[in-house]
């Protein structure tokens, strides 16, 4: 057994033969239901500081218009007063990421699971742990692996695939669709809200005219194009992997969408009002510099006025030599 295995495969596999195990009616698709909800608290953590990241990219929203606005083009003193920002705050714009980095691992420690119920059903024992096969309901299983029941409420086989050599399979296409609408909207929680986005046709245009692309508009775009698109994908990834992996995702985006309504609306009302009190503080300290610019260019003007007046008020005092030569001949001729 390899590193992969003995890490994430194995207790992946053991948790839902677990699960699956408790169950009186052995129903598959209820145990990867259980086990989706079991994962996605056990991610609530992270999930908490991923959304916390997504709290404060919105509150800093007033702010990073600011600075964009200050520095006016200078994309390198913009970038380095943002990542101080980001600093100050606490916020790290590729932490976002870890939830997704943790949830591939799981995707396919899943789906190595199901292959092993499915295609490898011999290899049961080598991959449960010793001390669940006393439980009796597993050691059965084991030595019986046949009595596996693969079906979700009696008749969706989740280890088939929406569309195979049996044909399509209407409820798995659905459930694929499924998939790929809550991925879209689980994204479009987290997304920060820009009414006066630009798309990317206005901002082409802009580029023809000389003018020189904004790279934050830039990934702005790029983001609201990735949550139209990633769903599509989904959708295309899960009609070809087995039910069972649909029905997972689906689920996991159901709960997601649900944890983060209620993180997210839970502060709601604090950060429309840091929002407002950050805008609040730009605009007195904007107006706070405008006034002290009129009161300079007032001094400015007052003192050259006063200047001014006293040069005009200023005696010149003229000081005129007297031809004493001419004074002394008038003396002798007399």
């Amino acid at each position: 057994m390899n590193i992969f295995e003995l890490v994430i495969l194995q207790p992946i596999f053991n948790l839902l033969i677990a699960i699956y195990s408790v169950m009186p009616w052995g129903d598959f698709g209820l145990a990867i239901i259980i086990f989706t909800i079991i994962i996605r608290f056990l991610l609530y953590p992270l999930v908490r500081r991923q959304l916390h990241q997504t709290k404060m990219m919105r509150k800093l929203q007033p702010q990073l218009k600011t600075i964009k606005q200050k520095h006016k083009g200078n994309r390198q003193a913009e970038a380095m007063e943002m990542m101080e920002l980001y600093k100050q705050h606490g916020v790290s714009p590729f932490r976002s990421i870890g939830i997704l980095l943790i949830q591939l691992p799981i995707l396919i420690g899943l789906f190595l699971a199901i292959r092993v119920f499915t295609d490898h059903r011999q290899d049961l024992a080598k991959y449960t742990y010793d001390f669940l096969e006393s439980f009796e309901p597993i050691g059965q299983l084991v030595r019986n692996p046949d009595q596996f029941n693969e079906q979700m409420l009696g008749f969706i086989d989740l280890t088939r695939h929406a569309i195979g050599s049996h044909g399509i399979d209407i409820i798995l296409v659905i459930l694929a669709l499924l998939s790929a609408v809550t991925q879209y909207f689980m994204s479009k929680q987290t997304m920060p809200h820009d009414p006066n986005g630009k798309s990317f046709s206005d901002i082409m245009k802009e580029a023809a005219e000389g003018k020189q692309a904004d790279q934050a508009e830039m990934n702005a775009v790029v983001m609201r194009n990735m949550i139209k698109i990633m769903p599509v994908l989904i959708f295309f990834v899960m009609i070809n992997l087995p039910g069972a992996l649909a029905l997972y995702y689906t689920v996991s985006n159901l709960v997601a969408v649900a944890q983060q309504h209620y993180l997210l609306k839970e502060d709601e009302e604090e950060l429309e009002e840091l929002a407002e009190e950050a805008v609040e503080r730009d605009q007195a300290k904007q107006s706070a510099a405008r006034a002290k610019r009129a009161k300079t260019a007032k001094t400015v003007k007052t003192a050259t006025k006063s200047s001014k007046q006293s040069s005009k008020k200023t005696n010149v005092t003229r000081i005129t030599a007297k031809d004493t030569r001419g004074s002394a001949k008038k003396r002798r001729k007399s």
